[in-house]
């Protein structure tokens, strides 16, 4: 391609070389410069919105309006729900969305959930109160590392997907705040109340990083019957409705259920083990009732070739 350069007062046609090229773009600025598809934004741009709303609950709590903070937490856990089922839904998936969820759940459900604790009535203990607002965040942020292992381990069978290991992050964020539900709903402030608080933080906290068997829910509405759209919508629009009118009844009431259900899990989980464990012994004993074919014709063989080629 031939070019034009200007000599003193003239203008001159330059013509490249033969071996002269464009340079060509990299196969990975190439990727960079490629577009991204929208179903890979929505998820992420839910994930921003629960952690906008987890950021937005430490202050409330900061500015003593635990209300709206506690609604932020609640509202932050709808939407963690929501951003997984929407990223499989649109089959927008991705390693970035996955990191951000991650930091997102620590923000969220972690970290803030720590802090309204500590402000609300954990300071009065001072530096005890504040070791157990610690703890539970980095119990929360160790409970998210290990679900992030654990979900790239190959050898993990597939019933085991039907359950969690240790408490969630965002049921253990809602749970934890059973005392100021309690507190709302008529429950005394005392210093009894507060080494309560204390003690029971650390207990979600311990349930966080534990190997305790927990029901996951992941495979729980990804298909409904035609016949039961209606009642589900019902149900959903009834829940709801309830959770607003009377918020700190509802989430005292699910806080209970959700512990209660606790041991009903670890029995499930046994029961599948044993299943497995009965499963692989029964396939052992096939096998060994079973000889190979092949091996008898080789044994026949040998059997009649010279002791020379054996």
């Amino acid at each position: 391609m031939a070019g034009a350069v200007r000599s003193g007062y003239s203008w001159q046609m330059v013509t490249p070389k033969p071996g002269f090229r464009r340079p060509r773009l990299s196969r990975l600025q190439k990727q960079r410069l490629r577009r991204i598809p929208v179903r890979t934004l929505v998820p992420n741009v839910v994930t921003l919105l629960a952690l906008c709303a987890g950021l937005t609950a430490i202050r409330m709590a900061f500015e003593d309006r635990y209300v709206l903070a506690l609604g932020a937490i609640v509202f932050a856990a709808i939407l963690d729900g929501i951003d997984g089922r929407l990223a499989r839904l649109l089959k927008g998936t991705s390693r970035f969305g996955a990191e951000l969820d991650s930091l997102s759940d620590f923000v969220n459900f972690g970290v803030a959930p720590g802090l309204i604790l500590y402000f609300w009535g954990l300071h009065d203990l001072k530096s005890a109160g504040w070791i157990a607002a610690m703890a539970f965040a980095i119990c929360a942020g160790l409970r998210l590392a290990r679900f992030n292992v654990m979900s790239a381990d190959p050898d993990r069978p597939v019933w085991a997907a039907n359950f969690f290991v240790g408490v969630p992050a965002p049921a253990g964020a809602i749970i934890v705040l059973l005392p100021i539900y309690a507190a709302f709903l008529g429950l005394p402030r005392s210093p009894f109340l507060t080494w309560v608080t204390l003690a029971y933080t650390l207990a979600i906290a311990a349930l966080l990083v534990s190997r305790l068997p927990v029901f996951s829910g992941k495979r729980i509405g990804t298909r409904v019957p035609p016949e039961m759209v209606g009642p589900v919508i019902i149900l959903l629009v009834l829940f709801v409705a309830l959770l607003i009118a009377y918020p700190w009844i509802i989430l005292t009431i699910g806080t209970l259920c959700y512990l209660a259900s606790l041991p009903f899990g670890w029995v499930s989980y046994r029961r599948y083990e044993q299943r497995a464990r009965e499963g692989r012994a029964e396939a052992s004993t096939t096998a060994a009732a079973s000889p190979n074919p092949t091996s008898r014709i080789q044994l026949a063989d040998d059997e009649e070739r010279p002791p020379r080629l054996n």
